[in-house]
């Protein structure tokens, strides 16, 4: 299972003019619907004066959540522009929003298609990028006996830790590449009393 993906280590910023309108390209390393609605609604906030919100993202290590949205445009001549670049830059968990300020003179919908291909481009041409794996959350359980067999895997995978609680049971949250999930938490329950469950 391909689990590496290519994402922006950090957001980005792009710009584009052309006759007096402003598309203002905004990228985000995004893992969630839910956090791209939240930037979303967000940026409406903050660029309220904007005429249009168009964006596209891609999720997953294979790529296989996308959505193009024009946003009042003419139909694919902002969504798929933003889309394809992500696309054409071979990334994946990331969310761009152009910001557009109308400029008073239509550009029609090649100009447009323009407009939106060249500020995703130079955010994306200015984002850092980075290699990423896909991971998984393990939910541990297991008594304070085991602590040390528990935390041996830990270390042996260099699994992320997340949240954790020792008292007299003990819990972990920890972090695992997705395809290395089942043979770990294979591993875990192998030790005696330990229960492993996992979150997404």
């Amino acid at each position: 299972m391909e689990d590496t993906y290519r994402t922006i280590a950090a957001p980005s910023e792009g710009l584009y003019k052309e006759k007096g309108s402003k598309f203002i390209a905004l990228a985000y390393p995004v893992y969630s619907e839910e956090e791209v609605k939240e930037i979303i609604v967000g940026l409406k906030k903050q660029y309220y004066d904007a005429r249009h919100h168009c964006y596209a993202y891609s999720l997953g290590a294979d790529k296989s959540r996308y959505r193009a949205n024009d946003d009042g445009e003419p139909n694919h001549s902002a969504g798929d522009p933003i889309l394809g670049q992500i696309r054409s830059a071979d990334l994946s968990n990331v969310l761009v929003v152009v910001v557009r300020y109308f400029g008073g003179t239509k550009l029609g919908v090649s100009g447009l298609i323009h407009a939106y291909k060249t500020a995703t481009a130079d955010a994306l041409a200015s984002a850092v990028i980075e290699e990423k794996h896909e991971m998984a959350l393990l939910q541990v359980h297991f008594a304070y006996p085991q602590m040390n067999d528990v935390m041996s895997l830990v270390k042996e995978y260099d699994l992320g830790v997340k949240e954790q609680q020792f008292e007299l049971d003990c819990q972990l949250t920890l972090e695992v590449r997705k395809k290395l999930q089942e043979e770990v938490a294979a591993k875990l329950e192998a030790a005696d009393g330990v229960k492993v469950g996992i979150i997404s």
